[in-house]
């Protein structure tokens, strides 16, 4: 035993819905008795590339004392499953930056004579890995820095603006329009400020790595005690960042008010999408 990162999933929350087994090729997880199960720590990475896709942020990521993941055990799990399987899990590993567990995997399949899929080399789809932590680079040309405007005014009006930090109470949430933004997006998009955060009043928190229960606690209780003119869900385009969208309409939903909703997506160069 060792401690380390592994998934923990509240079963209170969890409604046995399944959408998390596709995106643990690794087959940590299973529905039995109607609940998500982890049924193995060897099986489980502890990346946590289920978090995102769970809509009732029954998942989360945890320290505690575990048995030591076994890479080729996992392999030997997986292989049964097939090519289509067997490169997810490959491309899961690549993109969060495993190259010792990479080549245990690979040597795998290496020693067992069954081929190695070819992996993409830029845009992973999602349920194939974890693109959200895929390592890419793109230094920007001296011509698309020309078009950003380094003299514009920050548009912040209030603090704290951490969705945790910030008290249900505080009076800037009164008749505010909300802009809760994954805390990638400001760093990725140059025009944050004027394009998505102007007269509005900015709450940040991570989707894959915060817990999403908390959350949907806190964002009902801004709404509970606020009369909340409009949300607006800023996120970047990888799949982790999505996890919060449920948890919003949720919130939004059990609210019993009618609050104007909608979402804009930035892409990782920085492009707004949506």
């Amino acid at each position: 035993m060792t401690k380390r990162k592994i998934i923990k999933i509240d079963e209170e929350k969890c409604n046995g819905c399944g959408l998390c087994m596709p995106n643990c090729p690794e087959g940590a997880l299973r529905v039995i008795d109607g609940k998500a199960r982890l049924i193995s720590d060897l099986f489980c990475d502890g990346l946590g590339a289920c978090i995102g896709h769970c809509p009732e942020g029954a998942i989360a990521i945890e320290e505690r004392e575990a048995e030591r993941y076994n890479e080729k055990r996992v392999m030997a799990n997986i292989a049964k499953q097939g090519a289509n399987v067997i490169k997810a899990h490959l491309e899961h590993l690549k993109n969060h930056n495993q190259p010792v567990l990479l080549r245990d995997a690979v040597d795998y399949l290496k020693e067992n004579g069954i081929d190695v899929p070819l992996m993409e080399n830029t845009h992973v789809h999602a349920g194939s890995g974890c693109p959200g932590a895929k390592i890419i680079d793109f230094k920007k040309r001296g011509s698309e820095k020309e078009k950003i405007n380094f003299n514009a005014e920050s548009e912040l009006s209030h603090w704290p603006i951490q969705l945790m930090l910030v008290p249900p109470f505080a009076p800037y949430l009164k008749d505010a329009d909300l802009l809760i933004a994954a805390d990638c997006v400001p760093f990725a998009y140059p025009a944050f400020h004027q394009d998505l955060l102007k007269e509005k009043v900015l709450l940040v928190g991570c989707p894959k790595f915060d817990n999403l229960a908390l959350y949907k606690e806190k964002i009902g209780r801004i709404l509970e005690i606020n009369e909340i003119k409009s949300i607006t869900y800023v996120h970047m385009e990888v799949p982790c960042c999505f996890g919060l969208t449920n948890i919003i309409e949720q919130a939004i939903s059990e609210s019993g008010k009618k609050v104007p909703y909608k979402e804009a997506v930035i892409g990782i160069k920085g492009d707004r999408l949506k």
